[in-house]
């Protein structure tokens, strides 16, 4: 059956193409499997809480009329603002427009915040774009530009709210400076989230062609109940393709975590255990409570225009398993720099169980994607990275501490068993990966950034005791656990990559000479494999173990010693360096390799050299890769396979292009343009 809506409609009628509802809301509370709800142009201020579950063979289907065209939001118009003094203006609402939820006296809260940042969960939002919060008013009447912003120049449209508990009305103070905010089109978020289900289960809904933007959500770190604008809330089988979505203060999908009452951000109310064991207690507790492949996750995030987010694009712990997130373009996440802490990147994901990140471009976010904890089965395939960093600041500015906030990287694998596969990528940030982690292996990727935080960052910050951080990995293909471990590094494979060493901008240059002693990330700016000198082959490894007969041999360091390192077929320019023990690394002293990536009418085109020196990455010695050479990773013994099991041949490159048997380095097969294009928007801004 078809449910007709229709937010321009004086009265609401009986869902018909007719006499449409007024309200997504109301044709959610009606649909059933096998039902589509057509969505007509127009903005719908409200929370669609779909009621009913679709089916795996008959979905229940939300779908815009015209692509884009119905646009679902958290926020309500704010009017009637008054003049105080310059560009200052002030307005009032009773609180009674926010029901149960003030977003206004909520402040963003939760484990692995930083609490010293200051914020609440709503928004002021100025033609669309959310303005800066500040803590009281005599920074509105005198406002300062962000050093950490990303945008500076908007740094200084600037807002304040106050109680006015005798009235019962939240007061807004903002800096509007050359705007008359009554002729302008300006909102505050009164809503926590636009399309989520209030009960978990709610399975097979697809999302399709809409406009979502302006949620009040709240911080989603994995220890808690993890909310988003759009998100199925503990279900399995959402398809989400096709959709702008933008301006939630935190996160904009979440895939995330149900609500544990008695675990839900334990570690920040109750300090004597650490976040990483309440973090491990909650793991433990949803696979008592029902985590299994059978239940949660199999959901799909494709051809989504997502930015403009506070902490994650998309996020997601435990409920994001055998997923498959692609085509996607997310840009421009966590710019303000307002919000802080550990859960913040383009896409921020634990236990991404054999979950494909692929065909996604990722750029200017202060960090990619962070896969976190159990990385098992996950792969990154096929993906365009770039200036995903500190903000673009002047290659002639002086350093400051206020700007350090982060540094970013392109993907940042942390304290997972694998297998993690991270194959025909483009990364172009001048941190390309930060792998405190083991059980991975590279392949045929472009790697224009540094490794960081190889062989540190997996311990949890004692100040004179061992804290290792033992993570859970599971039985193959499954959400059952299998064991916990600590992080021994290594278990690493790097095969037919290229690495080029760009020009590092000295601000972020500078960073790397304040984190080299930091436990977490050695700030690594030089490229290459140079990082792993130390490890042992794999003959080395295995050599440790000669002789041994279990108890009673004499002491050693075998089961705590750095896991070995693959590394061959690989390409290194501009004094890029390779690992000491690589076998057949080719070596270019001679040629200088350009990188140039611009954007031409939403393509984005590769500007290389590269091609003029194909007899470099494709002399004929390179062997064709596949699931049987990569092995398997040490702790889960899992090999680099498909989702379903199956055995991967890297027979296909970037663009799905055939490879040779004796293939090119990188991701490209034929190296023969000089211009390449990389990326084609698929829903443009």
């Amino acid at each position: 059956m078809k449910i007709y809506v229709d937010a321009n409609m004086l009265y609401s009628g009986d869902g018909t193409r007719e006499h449409p509802y007024k309200t997504i809301q109301e044709a959610a509370e009606r649909a059933e499997a096998g039902d589509e709800v057509l969505v007509m142009p127009g903005i719908y201020r409200e929370h669609v809480n779909p009621v009913s579950a679709g089916t795996e063979d008959a979905r229940i289907v939300y779908r815009s009329v015209e692509p884009l065209k119905a646009v679902i939001t958290g926020a309500e118009p704010l009017e009637h603002w008054e003049p105080m003094e310059g560009g200052v203006w002030t307005a009032r609402v009773p609180n009674s427009l926010f029901g149960a939820y003030n977003p206004y006296t909520t402040l963003v809260s939760g484990d692995w915040f930083i609490a010293t940042f200051i914020a609440h969960t709503g928004d002021v939002y100025l033609n669309g774009k959310s303005m800066y919060e500040v803590t009281e008013l005599e920074k509105v009447l005198h406002p300062e530009k962000s050093k950490a912003s990303w945008d500076r120049d908007f740094s200084v449209y600037v807002w304040y709210s106050r109680q006015d508990s005798e009235k019962d009305e939240t007061v807004f103070y903002a800096n509007f400076h050359e705007y008359d905010p009554n002729r302008e089109c300006v909102e505050i978020s009164v809503r926590a989230n636009c399309f989520y289900p209030l009960k978990e289960g709610v399975s097979y809904i697809t999302l399709s062609g809409f406009t979502v933007r302006q949620a009040a959500t709240q911080w989603a770190p994995p220890t808690a109940y993890q909310e988003g604008m759009i998100g199925p809330h503990w279900s399995m089988g959402w398809i989400i393709e096709d959709c702008e979505i933008s301006e939630s203060k935190c996160s904009g999908i979440s895939l995330g975590k149900y609500l544990q009452e008695e675990n839900n951000n334990k570690w920040l109310h109750w300090k004597y255990k650490d976040g990483t064991q309440t973090e491990r207690d909650c793991i433990c507790q949803a696979q008592r409570e029902g985590w299994t492949k059978e239940r949660i996750g199999h959901h799909i995030v494709r051809r989504c225009h997502i930015h403009d987010c506070g902490q994650t694009g998309i996020v997601g712990h435990l409920g994001g398993v055998f997923s498959l997130i692609e085509d996607n373009h997310i840009h421009h996440i966590n710019n303000k720099q307002n919000l802080a802490g550990a859960e913040i990147g383009g896409i921020k994901m634990h236990a991404a169980i054999d979950t494909v990140f692929r065909r996604n471009h990722i750029h200017h976010c202060t960090r990619g994607i962070w896969l976190d904890w159990q990385a098992q089965g996950t792969r990154v395939t096929q993906n365009l990275f770039h200036d995903n960093t500190l903000p673009a600041l002047s290659w002639t500015e002086e350093p400051s501490e206020e700007a350090f906030t982060g540094v970013g990287e392109d993907v940042f694998v942390e304290v997972s068993h694998g297998p993690t596969l991270i194959d025909n990528n483009i990364f172009l940030s001048a941190r390309a990966l930060k792998l405190a982690t083991q059980g991975i292996a590279l392949v045929h990727n472009l790697i224009g950034g540094s490794l960081a935080a190889v062989g540190r960052g997996t311990d949890n910050g004692a100040k004179t005791l061992s804290s290792p951080r033992y993570t859970p990995y599971h039985v193959p293909h499954r959400t059952e656990i299998a064991g916990f471990m600590t992080i021994l590094h290594g278990d690493a494979r790097f095969c037919n990559n290229i690495f080029v060493q760009q020009k590092v901008n000295p601000f972020v240059a500078a960073k790397e000479e304040l984190l080299k002693n930091d436990p977490w990330d050695d700030g690594c700016v030089t490229v290459g494999l140079a990082k792993y000198n130390g490890y042992p082959t794999l003959d080395e490894w295995k050599r440790e173990f000669d002789g041994y007969c279990g108890m009673g041999s004499e002491p050693s360091d075998r089961y705590y010693m750095h896991l070995p390192v693959w590394a061959e077929g690989n390409v290194y320019f501009n004094g890029a360096q390779p690992w000491e023990k690589e076998t057949g690394a080719a070596v270019d002293t001679e040629h200088a390799v350009s990188l140039e990536l611009t954007e031409e009418d939403g393509s984005w085109i590769l500007r290389t050299n590269l091609g003029a020196l194909a007899g470099v990455q494709n002399d004929g010695s390179r062997k064709l890769i596949c699931t049987e050479t990569l092995g398997m990773a040490f702790e889960p013994e899992e090999a680099f396979e498909n989702p379903d099991g199956t055995a991967i041949t890297f027979d296909e490159d970037y663009f799905g292009s055939p490879r040779a048997q004796h293939p090119s380095a990188g991701p490209f097969e034929s190296w023969e343009r000089a211009d390449i294009p990389v990326a084609q928007e698929l829903v443009q801004k």
